[in-house]
């Protein structure tokens, strides 16, 4: 037998490796398919700014721009038209994965309008279109970890969606998420409904947390205390994960066939070239738990990664004071969080915005051809 790759080996020590873009010359080009044969590849979360991109500089997407453009007018509807196609492909191509996993891998993540963060209603209202449009067991729809955005997501697994909860932070929304996972299981339980059909993740932005908090610290000082915040944050809400989906009132939604609410590592790429460029791949590694990387990340893991296996589980004392450390110095854990939601949701409606001015402008530049 051929030696194991070091993703494989990640894979081997419980952790689901997805990879965080999406395009069509991925697809078409079997680069999606070599990372799932080569680099353990189980899952994709698609990314307006990686489409925007492929958009820009590639002729993959012209002919369906132009059918497309040819009904609408709206730049929203052209780029979800254009997405879906995508998003059906790859979940066909993971299909396998999430067969031979049970349901538990083999995910792709469209993403909700971005715009519609602070709005439940109508963030419900459009991932039970995304999921009735895709029309593939194995996708998730994305939605943020705003306060109106729990609401949507429990009522999304109330009504049978599976969902990826993004832009997570901090330790007490996570919570918060959890919850609203359990509810919504206990909602479809309560309806009549298959509970082992509707599965979650909980997406921790885990670098800006770092970005962040060093920056703070370097104006206060501390540098003695850079680059620490974003791993033990991470440790903190798995811990939580074990202790919410290890008591009796998950034990009863288990029961009925309910699968837990993973966590997932996202933003994984190291942002200060000062850090290990696969620090949050290795710090991070626990049974069923999600790393979802940049395509740099799997190449540099594969390169060098090492397989720390239980490492997520390490160090719990240490975190736990970490966060007095931090609040004694003079850094507001409570603010940084805050502040990372705020920007994150800020960013996201930004690269959305860009997206669609791309689409226009490649429209117009069409039209006129």
């Amino acid at each position: 037998m051929a030696d194991q790759s070091r993703l494989q080996a990640l894979s081997g020590a419980g952790v689901s490796v997805w990879i965080d873009s999406l395009s069509r010359e991925m697809l078409h080009s079997g680069a999606l398919a070599a990372l799932m044969s080569d680099d353990a590849v189980v899952g994709v979360t698609s990314n307006p700014t990686i489409f925007q991109k492929a958009l820009a500089e590639g002729d993959l997407y012209d002919e369906q721009l132009r059918e497309v453009a040819a009904t609408t007018d709206d730049a929203v509807a052209i780029f979800f038209a254009l997405a879906m196609d995508d998003i059906r492909a790859a979940c066909d191509l993971m299909r396998p994965a999430w067969e031979r996993t049970d349901g538990v891998d083999g995910y792709v993540s469209l993403e909700v309008d971005p715009t519609l963060a602070y709005e439940r209603e109508r963030t419900f209202e459009q991932a039970v279109r995304f999921s009735k449009e895709v029309d593939r067991p194995n996708l998730y729809v994305k939605i943020p970890a705003t306060e109106p955005g729990l609401g949507a997501i429990e009522d999304c697994i109330a009504k049978g969606v599976s969902i990826n909860v993004t832009l997570i932070f901090s330790l007490e929304r996570y919570a918060a998420v959890a919850e609203a996972y359990l509810r919504g299981l206990e909602r479809l339980v309560a309806g009549g409904g298959d509970p082992r059909k509707v599965l979650s993740v909980a997406s921790f932005f885990v670098s800006r947390v770092d970005t962040e908090a060093d920056r703070r610290l370097e104006a206060l000082g501390r540098t003695d205390l850079q680059g620490k915040l974003a791993v033990a944050n991470a440790k903190l809400a798995y811990r939580h994960y074990l202790d919410v989906f290890g008591d009796g009132r998950w034990a009863y939604l288990a029961g009925k066939g309910a699968r837990p609410q993973r966590c997932l590592w996202a933003s994984t790429s190291a942002k200060n070239p000062a850090y290990r460029d696969v620090i949050y791949v290795e710090e991070l590694i626990g049974p069923d738990t999600v790393n979802t990387m940049p395509l740099e990340t799997v190449r540099a893991f594969q390169n060098h990664g090492e397989v720390k296996a239980g490492s997520l589980m390490e160090g719990i004392d240490e975190a736990n004071g970490l966060l007095a450390d931090l609040a004694a110095a003079g850094v507001d854990y409570d603010d940084v969080v805050a502040t990372l939601e705020a920007e994150g949701v800020q960013k996201f409606a930004d690269s959305f915005a860009e997206l669609l001015d791309g689409i226009r402008a490649k429209v117009g530049s069409l039209a006129a051809a």
